[in-house]
C-alpha cells in the first residue's frame, strides 16, 4: 500500500487540517501519516485558539515517520513561523522525500494575511524550491509574484512567473476570487486549465487542505502531476456535490462520499 505524510495542523472541527488531510488520503487509496505543526480550537465558525508545537518536536514526529514507514509523498499545510518551516526543510532535504505537495497558505480568500512577512519570506526560500508542486489560491500568487491577478489570463502570466522563479509545479487556483472553479496548471510541460464545476454549497471549509491531500494520494500511487490534478478534482467535486451539511458556519464537505463497504452501513 501507497504511503503519505501530511505535516500540518490539527483541526478540531475536523474539516480542515489534519483531520481533512487524512480522511481525503484514506478515500484516495493511501495510508494516511501525519506530523502536527499546531493544535487549534475552532469551529465551523472561526479559530479562538492556537498552540504551536516546537521546531525540535516537529522535527522528532517527522524522523519518526521516515525512520520507520518512508511515505511516497509528503503534502504540507499551513506552517505559521520560520522555526518551523526551516525544521520541515531540514527534515525533507535530510530524508530526501519525494512528490512534495505545499499548500502555501499565506492569504484567506477575503485577502487577510495569516502568517507573518517572516515566515512568508522563509516559506519563499525555504520550502517552495523543495517542492514538486505548490497550489496557491489567487491572494497567494499575488504576493508571490508582486502583481495583481484580475482575470484568468493573469492566473497563467503568474503561474509561469512562480515556475520560472521558483522551478516547482504551480496549480493557480481560480476559486472565490473569479467566481469559477476553474484551475490552471503550469510545469516544465507548459500550462494547462482545468475546468471546474462550480457547485452551489457554501459548507467549503477545507477545500485547500482536501485538494491538496488529494494530489499528494495521487502523485503517491504514480500518477503524473497533471493526472493527479485531474483526479483530484474530480474528488473533491464530488466531496462538495454531497451536501453534508454540519455547524452553524461554512461546515465540512463529505470526504468519505465514495466509501460504500459493509462497515460504512
Amino acid at each position: 500500500m501507497k504511503t503519505a505524510l501530511t505535516i500540518a495542523g490539527s483541526d478540531s472541527s475536523g474539516g480542515a487540517g489534519i483531520q481533512a488531510d487524512i480522511k481525503t488520503m484514506t478515500c484516495n487509496g493511501v495510508y494516511a501519516m501525519s506530523a502536527i505543526t499546531a493544535l487549534t480550537a475552532q469551529n465551523t465558525l472561526g479559530v479562538s485558539g492556537i498552540m504551536e508545537v516546537s521546531p525540535e518536536f516537529l522535527g522528532e514526529q517527522i524522523d519518526r515517520v521516515f525512520e520507520d514507514i518512508f511515505p511516497d509523498a509528503v503534502k504540507i499545510g499551513m506552517v505559521s513561523s520560520v522555526g518551523i518551516i526551516k525544521m520541515i526543510a531540514d527534515k525533507i532535504k535530510e530524508y530526501k522525500a519525494v512528490n512534495i505537495v505545499l499548500d502555501p497558505v499565506m492569504v484567506a480568500t477575503s485577502g487577510s494575511k495569516l502568517i507573518s512577512d517572516d515566515a512568508i519570506d522563509a516559506l519563499k526560500k525555504h520550502l517552495i524550491p523543495l517542492s514538486d508542486i505548490i497550489t496557491p489560491n489567487i491572494p497567494e500568487a499575488e504576493v508571490l509574484t508582486g502583481m495583481k491577478i484580475c482575470c484568468a489570463e493573469d492566473m497563467e502570466k503568474a503561474a509561469e512567473k512562480i515556475y520560472n522563479i521558483y522551478g516547482c509545479a504551480v496549480l493557480c487556483k481560480g476559486g472565490h476570487s473569479l467566481n469559477d472553479a476553474n484551475d490552471y496548471l503550469y510545469t516544465a510541460e507548459g500550462g494547462k486549465w482545468f475546468s471546474g464545476e462550480r457547485i452551489d454549497n457554501p459548507n467549503t471549509h477545507g477545500t485547500g487542505c482536501t485538494l491538496s491531500s488529494a494530489i499528494a494520494s495521487n502523485l503517491a500511487k504514480g500518477y503524473s502531476i497533471s493526472d493527479s490534478v485531474k483526479r483530484s478534482k474530480k474528488y473533491i467535486s464530488g466531496a462538495l456535490s454531497a451536501m453534508l451539511d454540519l455547524g452553524k458556519g461554512s461546515g465540512p464537505m463529505a470526504h468519505g462520499y465514495a466509501i460504500d463497504n459493509e462497515f460504512t452501513k
